[in-house]
């Protein structure tokens, strides 16, 4: 699948699948991000990334990020929609401080990964009663 991106800052490579199995492609930060104790900040990615059609963009955190870096990603994940591709639609890993110091994201860093996921939209057909058998409400499997 051939990907239209745009680079902010062209000195930093393009994100990158670091392993011939991955999955996830790694973005890279554009410029050293400050992040007080307990705030959210926002670090950019330095891309702005065309989605084709019928797929979505997930920015999803990088597994080292919370033991390595003391962050973690308030709202889990990222979707990039189709139409966001404009000329101000840098790609931004928004991160939380956990711990009791400032932290700082190097220019350059890893992050945070990508992964393109074919998407459909749903035609919503309601009816009076669905019919299936309860499974006991929220949070009952494994009880």
């Amino acid at each position: 699948m051939q990907i239209s991106i745009q680079r902010k800052d062209k000195s930093l490579e393009l994100p990158r699948y670091e392993t011939a199995g991955a999955v996830g492609f790694d973005l890279v930060t554009r410029e050293d991000t400050l992040i007080e104790p307990g705030q959210i900040g926002l670090v950019p990615g330095n891309v702005i990334v065309k989605v084709p059609e019928g797929y979505s963009l997930l920015i999803v955190p990088r597994s080292s990020l919370p033991g390595k870096k003391g962050l973690v990603c308030p709202h889990s994940i990222g979707i990039i929609d189709e139409d966001y591709s404009g000329p101000d639609d840098e790609i931004f890993v928004q991160v939380q401080n956990i711990t009791k110091v400032p932290v700082t994201v190097l220019r350059g860093e890893r992050i945070a990964q990508g992964l393109f996921v074919k998407t459909e939209k749903a035609v919503w057909v309601e009816v009076e009663e669905l019919v299936a058998e309860s499974r006991g409400g929220f949070g009952s499997t494994g009880v």
